[in-house]
């Protein structure tokens, strides 16, 4: 019997690999820079998604989810923007063909997230990644 087995946000790190960071920074004091690198270094691909810089963590940024080469599939929206760009970060996510929009700590939008899940996308909201990860796979097991 799996300990995991009704954890959906475990469930989402091991079935999916190709995170979109929108709002990525490239600045090393950000917490979407932070977040990011932990992740890249977990082994995920990450796609900067940012109008601000052309490369982030070595890798190509891109001004939108819209941008993104449709031969680059996004599973995961990782979103650090705030609130009031929520909805439209979700319509480009559902455009894309995303699996789970993940809204960092801080940030709720109900109506963005019914309208996800309306469309067949899992939805986190107010929990950031490198915790969650980091509680799932890296905290000592009791």
């Amino acid at each position: 019997m799996s300990a995991h087995t009704s954890d959906p946000i475990h469930d989402m790190f091991v079935q999916y690999k190709t995170i979109a960071v929108v709002g990525l920074s490239a600045k090393l004091d950000r917490p979407s820079y932070r977040v990011a690198k932990f992740l890249k270094e977990q082994g995920y691909r990450i796609i900067p998604v940012t109008p601000t810089y052309d490369e982030v963590l070595g890798e190509k940024a891109y001004p939108s989810l819209l941008d993104i080469p449709k031969n680059q599939p996004v599973e995961i929206v990782d979103i650090f923007r705030r609130t009031e760009y929520v909805p439209e970060i979700v319509d480009q996510a559902i455009e894309i063909g995303a699996k789970v929009v993940w809204m960092q700590l801080g940030i709720i939008h109900e109506n963005a997230a019914a309208k996800a899940r309306s469309h067949g996308l899992q939805v986190v909201m107010d929990k950031c990644t490198k915790p969650e990860f980091t509680n799932r796979f890296l905290s000592p097991q009791v």
